[in-house]
């Protein structure tokens, strides 16, 4: 198991927009930040987002942390917490670390 703890800070320019006067991080962002994260451990090229689920939204310059764990059928499983709030879980699905 792996665990990242993070912030999006407030003047990130995905937030731009997103939604003026009640900012909150964009799904995609977090996403993004997940499978970087995942890619480390998974060692091999991302094939898909298997499942993605958002409890709760994550306000900029929040904190939070990120729980990965690699699976045998070459998932990597997630779960985003802000405190003991689930803010998101879901599943990355890696390639062939081999393959070119």
């Amino acid at each position: 198991m792996m665990r990242i703890r993070d912030i999006v800070a407030p003047s990130h320019p995905a937030l731009a927009g997103h939604f003026p006067g009640d900012p909150v991080v964009p799904g995609v962002l977090l996403l993004a930040r997940i499978a970087r994260a995942a890619a480390q451990i998974a060692e091999a090229p991302l094939e898909t987002i298997a499942a993605a689920k958002f409890h709760a939204p994550l306000r900029p310059g929040e904190s939070f942390v990120i729980d990965l764990e690699r699976q045998a059928d070459a998932t990597v499983t997630f779960r985003v917490l802000r405190g003991e709030t689930m803010i998101a879980t879901g599943k990355f699905r890696f390639g062939d670390r081999n393959a070119d």
